[in-house]
């Protein structure tokens, strides 16, 4: 697995149907067509998506969220740069943990000012200002990278409820 498979996985999560193809999926995304279907193989083969290319298997995916992710694309907060705010900083957590800490993702357009957290691909804060429902998930996960004790299984709930 690649970070920017997870941005894929979830930009796929948002979608309300399964007739979606690669190259939309690069497009919103700004990532590129190859890499869009490289990690769609690259699912498959992990399991998260099923053989007929079309199908999020959403509890493994929350399985591999909940217990994989922290470890496979962990992240510490870096200097304070401009950017889009995520984690704790971003809906839907900024209303239900408080946070001393502005986190977001690195941007020269951004608007926010705060700990910078390396984004899962660089196109990140773009595509998720396009998308509320694909911010949200991206800034949920980035909660989880962060990895802070006690919040995992209030995050995880916010997931669950947005995935299933």
């Amino acid at each position: 697995m690649r970070p920017q498979d997870i941005v894929v996985l979830i930009k796929i999560a948002t979608m309300t149907h399964e007739n979606w193809y690669a190259n939309g999926l690069a497009m919103e995304l700004g990532i590129r067509n190859q890499e869009v279907s490289e990690s769609i193989h690259r699912s498959v083969i992990a399991g998260l998506i099923a053989p007929n290319l079309r199908t999020l298997m959403k509890k493994e995916f929350l399985e591999f969220m909940e217990h994989g992710l922290k470890y496979a694309f962990p992240q510490k907060p870096g200097k304070i740069v401009k950017g889009v705010c995520t984690a704790y900083s971003a809906k839907p957590l900024s209303q239900l943990i408080p946070s001393k800490d502005v986190y977001v993702w690195p941007w020269r357009n951004g608007t926010a000012q705060g700990r910078s957290i390396r984004p899962l691909h660089a196109k990140v804060a773009e595509a998720a200002l396009k998308d509320k429902a694909l911010y949200e998930l991206l800034a949920l996960t980035d909660a989880l990278r962060l990895n802070r004790p006690g919040e995992q299984k209030l995050i995880m709930a916010e997931l669950r409820k947005r995935l299933m």
